[in-house]
């Protein structure tokens, strides 16, 4: 599935989790994981050494071949290029850190990381209630017709081909911020018939890649949606794009992507479309 997984830490909980998580993909696909630690530049390396130690200590427990660094700068540049130069094909990070001069994980950093990164980044909450399985059994996509969904499929098939596990295409209806009356407003029409198109689109997508999906259309507001159906369906794993449609039709904004981050119940796995030229 991945060959090299980059996982940025400080040493606090989400982070440990994130790291320990990486741990668990890498025993069982046998892939080297990057340990990346970014400190403040006037402070000393000392600092890190805790966490260095407990990378180490982790990575001999896992059994994995593992490659740590300390790097200085701000933390969404500094993981941003270390990926880049150094041909990782996935981020995996918590979603947020504790806070001082080696502060890495906050909430901004992940989410800066998810919207700008090349690679797919798989977030991972330290939350006690979130289920953190490997290998996936049950991948939940929500999609809406965007380059970004779209890709999200992509990536989200290949995965379940590689853990043959089921795939549900989810397309959410929100009617909330157009403030629709669901059962009165002839706009309704559009909306449901866009979700279809979506869902038709999603599954011939699917079908030619040897997948029969499960397939819903919901109603509601997006990220709540997405959620209790991740719930819902007893799923593994969710593949989100990180961006996705304007206007009334919207399912996939930014804003969408980052709440389900914050409070989703299993692991995210971001993925976003590749630039046109």
């Amino acid at each position: 599935m991945f060959d090299r997984i980059l996982v940025p830490t400080d040493g606090s909980g989400p982070a440990n989790a994130a790291l320990e998580y990486a741990g668990e993909i890498a025993a069982a696909e046998d892939v080297t994981v990057h340990v990346l630690h970014v400190i403040d530049p006037d402070a000393d390396p000392a600092d890190v050494e805790t966490p260095l130690e407990s990378s180490r200590k982790w990575a001999g427990d896992a059994g994995a071949p593992v490659i740590d660094e300390i790097h200085t700068g701000e933390p969404r540049d500094a993981i941003l290029e270390y990926a880049a130069t150094r041909d990782v094909d996935a981020i995996v990070m918590g979603t947020r850190g504790r806070s001082g001069v080696g502060r890495l994980l906050l909430g901004s950093v992940t989410e800066g990381v998810v919207r700008d990164a090349e690679v797919p980044v798989l977030v991972v909450r330290g939350a006690a209630e979130v289920e953190r399985q490997y290998p996936f059994e049950t991948i939940v996509v929500p999609i809406d017709g965007s380059d970004h969904a779209d890709a999200a499929i992509e990536r989200a098939l290949s995965i379940a081909r590689h853990h043959d596990a089921t795939v549900h295409l989810l397309s959410v209806v929100d009617v909330t911020p157009a403030g629709i009356d669901e059962r009165t407003d002839l706009r309704l029409d559009r909306l449901e018939n866009a979700a279809e198109r979506i869902i038709d689109d999603g599954v011939a997508t699917a079908e030619s890649a040897g997948i029969d999906p499960e397939t819903a259309i919901r109603y509601g507001s997006t990220d709540r949606t997405i959620r209790n159906y991740v719930t819902e369906q007893d799923a593994t794993l969710l593949v989100m794009g990180t961006h996705g449609r304007s206007g009334i039709d919207r399912l996939l904004i930014g804003s969408v992507t980052e709440r389900v981050l914050r409070t989703a119940t299993v692991p995210v796995l971001t993925v976003r479309a590749a630039d046109e030229d």
